[in-house]
């Protein structure tokens, strides 16, 4: 039974496409090597980056250029003559002999010295005028360098520096380098633990004090005795503070001791201060006063300005703050029948 497949159908109904071709762009056989002519580098193209330097310094064109004295001593040794002196140096007047345009550069004395034909006088102790540089190794003959002192072994041993003088200053430590006062009033305007706030308000203080005006001082409220005069106080912004807190500080503070005048009766007892009891007492006196003054600007200064201003009506006698110490003062002298002394045995 014959096949009922025809080949030849299948030979005329497929249709036979070739492959399409991808079209690569034309290259040239003929490469252009890159150049071999190294025109400005003396290693190999390939060389090992990481490897030493070459030392040049054998070569002709690493050599610095002769001076002027030594290139004409050479010439001169060459032509049998006598050449100028290298160790002294070339003066400038044989530089520029006959050179007129050269001369015309020179300063006045040394043009007054060529035309009357003499040259200039050395001063004594020293050398003429030269273009000759020091070398190197005679400075250290010059006595700019002492080697002596240098080479000193520390006296005591353990110690690379010298022991430092005692007693020290009172600027001497890290932790009090500032004057005590300042210090003081620093920390009573510190607020929060923000001392660095509080050190930007110590300056402006500080600031208006220098620039203010002279204070006038008022005969009824003098001043701390060996004050210095009223012109000096802008000049020394600290000494002005001082002044102000020590002239307002009270001498004592009543204490109230509860029943000991009987019947419940609190009895007034004057209790004297030390140093910085009675300054830091003024100082609260003068930050309340100051936190009551008007506010005449704005800004984080503000509080700086009025503290200043407060200081300056203190010395000028202005402030409230006189009376609140003399009031202090009027009752610790009325109470101090209430100070019961130790009896003698």
């Amino acid at each position: 039974m014959p096949p009922r497949l025809n080949v030849s159908a299948f030979s005329r109904s497929i249709a036979f496409r070739p492959k399409p071709q991808i079209q690569w762009p034309a290259r040239s056989a003929l490469r252009v090597a890159p150049s071999q002519c190294r025109t400005y580098a003396d290693a190999p193209p390939y060389a090992d980056q990481n490897a030493p330097a070459q030392d040049r310094s054998h070569k002709p064109s690493s050599e610095p250029i002769e001076h002027v004295s030594e290139e004409a001593a050479k010439t001169a040794q060459i032509m049998g003559e006598q050449g100028p002196d290298v160790n002294q140096g070339t003066p400038v007047e044989d530089i520029v002999k006959g050179d007129k345009e050269a001369q015309k550069n020179l300063p006045k004395v040394m043009q007054d010295a060529l035309k009357q034909g003499n040259k200039m006088p050395a001063p004594k102790g020293s050398r003429s005028y030269s273009t000759m540089t020091t070398r190197s190794s005679e400075g250290m003959d010059m006595g700019l360098v002492d080697f002596e002192a240098a080479s000193k072994l520390p006296v005591t041993p353990g110690l690379k520096f010298e022991m430092p003088t005692l007693p020290l200053p009172k600027d001497g430590h890290i932790k009090h380098r500032y004057d005590p006062v300042v210090e003081q009033v620093t920390n009573l305007l510190m607020r929060h633990g923000k001392k660095s706030v509080a050190q930007r308000q110590m300056a402006v203080v500080l600031q208006h004090l220098r620039t203010s005006p002279i204070p006038t001082i008022n005969p009824a409220r003098p001043l701390l005795p060996g004050a210095p005069p009223p012109s000096h106080l802008p000049l020394n912004p600290v000494l002005y503070l001082t002044l102000a807190i020590d002239s307002v500080a009270p001498l004592l503070r009543i204490r109230a001791q509860k029943g000991a005048a009987g019947g419940g009766v609190a009895l007034q007892i004057p209790v004297p201060l030390s140093q910085r009891q009675r300054r830091r007492t003024a100082i609260q006196w003068i930050l309340a006063a100051a936190s009551k003054r008007r506010n005449l600007g704005s800004g984080k200064n503000s509080l700086g300005q009025r503290v200043a201003q407060e200081m300056i009506s203190v010395i000028e006698g202005k402030s409230g703050i006189w009376d609140r110490r003399n009031a202090v003062h009027k009752l610790g002298v009325a109470a101090r029948s209430n100070i019961v002394l130790p009896r003698r045995r």
